[in-house]
């Protein structure tokens, strides 16, 4: 062999070598169904995703190892896999269904994965497992058990009036003389439980399980409890509120025609308790008439609605360990099972995800008003001293009146008052259970001595899941618009997205999260919340094919408009786009056609679609005084927006129907896409003014961006847009619900990034920044709530918000996944730099790993760091007169691994870049 031949093989080796061995790559947060805590899994193909760690730019998956096993010693050694999926030439890490052994039922899976990239191999994963629900209904042996009956003096149950119930309480012992290896619980209790096993509570979870239109579905939850039992004497208590379940009310606003809330029956519980011993044996502890049972607890009314009632004089002290003495409670009673499919819960339940400690406390005509300084929603902990058998009275509000007094008009109906009725002289400590309230503000009346900040703590409580965004710019304003969003988004979510936290509603209205769903996803890792959204949403259709305008639909409100419920369609694509997840749309695709061809057969005329309810709600009126507009120009014709709506619904249904395997409907789809849009233009568009309808700026606005404006027009329709912004809105907001949801990004679109900045910077009405200026730490339902009628304005809403979060991402930030290669597998980075923004730093967790973006400019030029997930690339547009003016990493463009020069032109040069950390400087 040649000496120059040898120096090439040896250098071939030492690269092999290096590539085999990276130091720089490992795989980190491998999860299974995107959780982060996946127990009670009832699925033969669980998914599992994770994502590559490095320290080394460019990196790409080409294989991936994954490898399953029933125990973590067998994980561990590899022996006895139940799948081992070999090296797989693949770059997919997200979502890879399982497909080894069939699962059991009860049964902990243990895994690992390692991945092979173009810069080496990294080392296997940490564990992770996962633990399996009850596969087939026949393996429940439960019976549903509870007291079918009112019991209590004082309680009522009649149609149309508001009721009171206290809680259930159920106790059980039982023995366990083996060693125990392994337990695992099931419960459901309806409508809302709380379970202790020897006196701890079995987890963190409140309001468990997550609430469902119990006709169709019902939810139950999973627990290793294996740490909290004794190879002896063990007691299971469960006390049960009243939830969704039972909540027959009349609503204090009949506006709708929909007098009461739904109502499903009494509070009752099916559990199952099984055991494994270390010596092969099993027994299992179920619910039946064996348990005894008590209403004559301490919690002696609650409702969701109305507050919780406790009486200290009637605790039960020691009821949930061993040796209480319950010879006085009743035998538990077989009762009627729930009509709904009994279901392992998908999604995580609500907890305390936080804590906000209160700024100021006065006295108000003898009662002390408590100011949290941010409205919440949740609990109010409190330690105050009171006198025995003297209620203590706790009121909430979110504003206040001038004298100081809690403001109460808006909340309507619901009551939001918790009582504690002290069994002694003395400091008490307390929080509710089954309640919760949206407050800034807590009217306390009753107590001995006056209290301190510090007696108070306000437990933040929505469904728990991960915050995955950050935002912050130079712009105040932007940045509290962005907190006041938060702060209404998490607290509008209650096991499915309300529209309000506070008031006698709280309902999962549609037409609120259509396009605010997708701005949410770059803050709150909620693709679990909203997947189970969907399934409400089919779970509401009626069998002509109609859908709720409400899911769950606790109210039963069939508008057969098409704005509202297209959410159900467009939240799937937003699973779909931001998390790359096609299972809920291969799910519920029947369901939406089904929709789709009612509305077509029951509303479409001519290819128009002739029925629509709210029409643009919430326009901004022309006076502060004033709910809703009168002026008939600012009005957008409904049938404009319906038929838009249904066009742009079509147009997602064609990929939807390949993406779920029915390619024979997407030239249906298509097809009558095409016909609709042609009687779309020819009904409204005026093609000599370029306008649409009467030329509101939401009719010109919808059109332009669901893609209904032919190109030769688009010029004049976006003028239009523009001149009705500038000219009769003075640049501020001129939309309502249904414009909202396009005008940030339509604008910016269209080449007017510096009409969606001014209207975003806006401090006078109509405008978020209105609404701070007045004081709000969350998002109205009115623009001018405070001035229009305060008893019609929620203060913490998120509906209004539309595009705007998107906007702030995708458009300021420069983080948008690619409409194509979607769950930010590629990444559009294009961020607008308005004038007067000097600096934006953001992120976002996406299913590959961290996404962040951060510019500064200045007199010089611009300077721009961004970070690319492994597995992932970006198309990357930089202002620049041309590519000369740009480094990288203190570098030439062209000399950086991973850099491409796509396009150098008209300012821009865009580049195709690898993952990675990059510092741009272009300078001017």
């Amino acid at each position: 062999m040649k000496k120059k031949t040898i120096i090439l093989f040896l250098l071939a080796v030492m690269v092999i070598a290096c590539k085999k061995d990276n130091p720089g790559l490992s795989i980190q947060n491998p999860q299974v169904e995107m959780r982060s805590n996946p127990l009670g899994l009832d699925v033969q193909q669980p998914r599992l995703s994770w994502q590559i760690a490095a320290t080394v730019n460019n990196v790409q998956q080409t294989a991936y190892q994954v490898v399953v096993a029933e125990s973590s010693g067998d994980l561990e050694n590899e022996n006895n896999l139940v799948w081992n999926t070999g090296k797989m030439q693949s770059d997919a890490s997200v979502l890879i269904p399982y497909k080894g052994l069939l699962l059991e039922s009860g049964k902990s899976y243990y895994w690992k994965v390692k991945a092979w990239t173009n810069k080496g191999e990294t080392p296997w994963s940490p564990a992770n497992s996962w633990t399996m629900a009850l596969l087939d209904a026949s393996e429940w042996q439960g019976s549903w058990i509870g007291i079918d009956s009112i019991t209590n003096p004082g309680e009522q149950l009649k149609n149309g009036v508001n009721t009171r119930l206290s809680a259930r309480y159920l106790r059980k012992e039982f023995d366990l003389n083996e060693e125990i290896q392994s337990a695992k619980l099931y419960i459901s209790g309806l409508g809302m439980y709380e379970c202790y096993l020897n006196g701890s509570k079995v987890s963190k979870d409140i309001f468990a399980p997550t609430a469902t239109d119990y006709d169709k579905h019902v939810n139950y939850n999973t627990y290793d409890v294996t740490s909290l039992l004794k190879n002896d004497k063990n007691t299971l208590g469960v006390v049960l509120g009243n939830g969704r379940f039972f909540s027959l009310r009349m609503i204090g606003d009949t506006a709708f025609g929909i007098p009461v809330i739904r109502h499903f029956g009494f509070p009752k519980l099916l559990l199952q308790l099984e055991v494994n011993y270390k010596n092969g044996n099993k027994t299992a502890i179920l619910s039946d008439n064996t348990w005894k049972i008590t209403t004559l607890g301490p919690i002696i009314a609650n409702s969701e609605f109305d507050g919780e009632e406790y009486n200290a004089n009637l605790e039960l002290q020691g009821w949930e360990k061993n040796g209480y003495d319950d010879s006085a409670w009743l035998k538990a009673s077989i009762v009627d099972a729930p009509l709904g499919k009994l279901i392992a819960q998908k999604n995580p339940n609500i907890t305390t995800m936080e804590e906000v400690k209160p700024v100021s406390i006065k006295e108000v005509n003898g009662k002390y008003i408590l100011d949290m300084g941010q409205n919440m929603v949740g609990w109010l902990a409190v330690k105050l001293s009171g006198t025995k058998d003297k209620p203590v009275t706790m009121r909430f509000a979110e504003t206040i009146q001038k004298d100081g007094s809690l403001y109460m008009a808006n909340l309507r109906g619901a009551k939001v008052t918790n009582i504690y009725t002290p069994s002694k002289d003395g400091e008490f400590s307390w929080c509710p259970t089954f309640t919760y309230q949206g407050f800034c503000y807590a009217e306390i009346s009753g107590i001995s001595a006056k209290p301190s900040l510090s007696d108070f703590v306000g437990k933040v409580n929505y469904d728990e899941m991960k915050t995955i965004g950050s935002f912050e710019t130079s712009n105040e304003l932007i940045n509290q618009i962005y907190k006041n969003a938060c702060w209404g988004i998490k607290g509008n979510y209650r096991s499915f997205p309300t529209d309000c936290p506070q008031r006698d509603e709280r309902m999962g209205w549609l037409g609120d999260r259509a396009t605010g769903c997708y701005g949410e996803s770059f803050i709150f890792d909620n693709n679990l919340l909203y997947a189970k959204w969907l399934q409400d949403i089919e779970d509401s259709q009626r069998e002509t094919g109609s859908l709720s305008d409400v899911a769950p639909n606790y109210w039963q409100f069939y508008s057969d408009n098409i704005t509202w419920p297209a959410a159900y369609i467009q939240a799937a694509n937003m699973v779909y786009e931001q998390r790359g997840d096609t299972l809920p749309i291969v799910l519920h695709y029947a369901s939406m056609k089904k929709w789709l061809d009612y509305m077509k057969t029951s509303f479409m005329k001519n290819y128009l679609m002739e029925k629509d309810v709210y029409g643009d709600w919430c326009m901004p009126p022309e006076r502060l005084d004033m709910i809703h507009s009168q002026d008939p120009n600012r009005k957008t014709d409904g049938a404009l927006l319906a038929t838009s709506f249904h066009y742009r619904l079509l147009e997602l249904m064609a990929k939807f129907a390949r993406i779920s395997g029915h390619p024979e409907d997407t030239t249906d789809f298509n097809n009558l896409a095409i016909n609709v849009k042609k009687a779309y233009n020819d009904k409204f568009l005026d093609k000599e003014k370029g306008e649409y309808g009467n030329n509101t700026v939401t009719a010109n606005l919808v059109s332009l961006m669901q893609g209904l404006v032919p190109e030769e027009y688009q010029t004049k329709v976006f003028k239009n847009i523009i001149d009705k912004t500038e000219g009769e809105f003075n640049s501020h907001v001129g939309v309502g619900l249904i414009g909202i949801q396009f005008l940030m990004r339509g604008l910016t679109a269209n080449g007017r990034g510096d009409l969606a900045y001014k209207i975003a910077t806006n401090k006078t009405y109509p405008s978020w920044g209105y609404m701070i200026e007045n004081n709000a730490t969350t998002i109205w339902e009115l623009w001018n709530g405070n001035t229009a009628d305060p008893a019609m304005n929620s203060g913490n809403h998120v509906m209004l918000l539309g595009d705007l979060l998107s906007w702030y991402y995708e458009n300021l930030a420069g983080i948008k996944t690619d409409n194509v290669e979607v769950g930010f597998r590629k990444i559009i980075m294009k961020p607008i730099f308005p004038e007067g923004l000097n600096h934006v730093k953001a992120s976002t967790q996406s299913p590959y790993g961290k996404i962040s973006s951060e510019w500064t400019k200045n007199e010089n030029g611009l300077q721009w760091g961004i970070e690319i997930p492994a597995n992932t690339s970006a198309m990357v547009s930089i202002p620049a007169s041309s590519s000369e003016k740009i480094s990288v990493n203190d570098s030439k463009l062209n000399s950086i691994e991973g850099l491409t020069i796509v396009d150098d032109k008209d300012g821009i040069v865009t580049l195709q870049v690898s993952s990675g950390k990059y510092l741009f400087n272009s300078i001017k």
